[in-house]
């Protein structure tokens, strides 16, 4: 499926994506090191199809200490069979797999983020390689994704589904729908702070109907956002008729993240006192947190104040910040408690 204008992937699957039942394989890609002269990385994959039917596409990784997605991806990998399906599943748990076994938002190779390597090249860096079969070779095929995120270990959320708020109001109103289907706690209409090379801004400009989540952080998974993450992309392949079975619909509520105004930064280093737990309520030019100097004792703590009302969607997840860290993300509630899918 590559184009005429660029050489092709050197990445080589090792599942056939147009054969039926159930496959386990590699996207197999070249790497020459010290420890390998003709070495690969090898990133598990897995094709389960039958017959005719949409195409979802499924991963987890994409930054590598996020780990609900892939617990579920691999659990999802193991235990779904063909005739539970109409159509295609393509499950790659691990979408950065250098990162992920390395424990590492980014890659140890050449220090990509992969959720800003878009559209990649098939002559770059180790992550680009990766970005570039994505984008040529998956994401083509797909008419669905779901791309599983968490805080990774700088940041803790409130277990949420999200899509973004799109210029297309037909593939946005399909996208909230498969949201509201996933049936997290929380469902958020999503205001990116930095969408450039985005695996979501390439998704999307192709058409595709796009859902990503946000399941807790610290760089570790918790019983209950496993559990949310295996309920929800089982929630939206039956939502998009290809898993068979009802949608298990569970309560949510939706939030909006509707411009700059929920983000705040840490302007200066030091210690982080939250004053507001996860999922608490606040004023506008409340005070969000304080960061205590911690080079000598005596000093005033600069405070952070709120630029908007709201409930704390997101923080800072370990004690100590640097000027430019991320300390918080307010989001405003649209809609009380209400059943998904």
């Amino acid at each position: 499926m590559a184009t005429n204008s660029l050489p092709p992937s050197p990445i080589a699957p090792t599942v056939d994506f147009s054969a039926e039942g159930v496959q386990h394989g590699f996207l197999r890609l070249p790497y020459s090191r010290d420890e390998s002269a003709w070495g690969s990385v090898m990133i598990p994959i897995c094709v389960i199809r039958n017959g005719r039917g949409p195409t979802a596409l499924l991963t987890g990784g994409n930054h590598g200490d996020e780990y609900e997605g892939p617990v579920a991806l691999y659990d999802l990998a193991r235990t779904l069979q063909p005739d539970q399906v109409s159509g295609t599943v393509i499950i790659v748990p691990a979408m950065n797999y250098p990162a992920f076994v390395a424990g590492t938002r980014t890659s140890p190779i050449d220090k990509g983020n992969l959720n800003r390597s878009f559209p990649g090249r098939p002559d770059g860096t180790v992550t680009q390689k990766i970005a570039d079969y994505f984008q040529r070779e998956l994401l083509p095929r797909a008419d669905l994704v779901l791309d599983f995120h968490s805080g990774g270990k700088t940041l803790d959320f409130l277990p949420f589904a999200a899509a973004h708020i799109l210029a297309d109001k037909a593939l946005e109103r399909k996208a909230f729908a498969a949201v509201e289907a996933f049936s997290a706690p929380w469902s958020v209409k999503m205001l990116e702070i930095d969408a450039v090379g985005m695996y979501d801004t390439a998704a999307e400009e192709m058409g595709k109907i796009f859902v990503t989540t946000e399941l807790g952080g610290g760089g570790t998974a918790r019983a209950e956002t496993v559990r949310i993450a295996k309920r929800g992309v089982l929630n939206v392949l039956r939502h998009a008729s290809i898993v068979k079975g009802p949608v298990d619909r569970q309560v949510t509520r939706w939030l909006d993240m509707p411009s700059d105004d929920c983000f705040s930064f840490a302007e200066v280093d030091g210690l982080l006192e939250p004053m507001i737990d996860l999922g608490g309520e606040i004023a506008k030019g409340a005070t969000i947190a304080r960061v205590h100097p911690v080079g000598r004792t005596g000093q005033a703590p600069h405070e952070i104040k709120s630029k908007m009302a709201g409930l704390l969607a997101a923080r800072h997840f370990p004690g100590l910040v640097q000027a430019g860290d991320c300390v918080s993300v307010v989001a405003a509630v649209v809609s009380g408690a209400q059943k998904g899918g």
